[in-house]
């Protein structure tokens, strides 16, 4: 049977930057790399949270990526 190995975690942080001349969302993004595996989503709600107090534009959404190895 095949499992997974955890290779890596990254938070991505999404914030509004207003709207274009038609009138939709721009989203601008920041990513970091190298966040511990074994990070929980609380920490790392609570890092992106602090993260952007120190952001001009408001905060969207923040996203987790893990990426892993597929092994037979």
């Amino acid at each position: 049977m095949a499992r997974s190995l955890l290779q890596g975690t990254k938070l991505r942080l999404v914030f509004d930057g207003g709207m274009d001349e038609k009138g939709k969302p721009i989203l601008k993004t920041k990513s970091f790399s190298n966040v511990k595996k074994e990070a929980s989503t609380d920490q790392l709600f609570q890092a992106a949270s602090a993260i952007a107090t120190l952001c001009t534009e408001t905060l969207n959404k923040v996203e987790r990526t893990d990426s892993s190895e597929i092994l037979a």
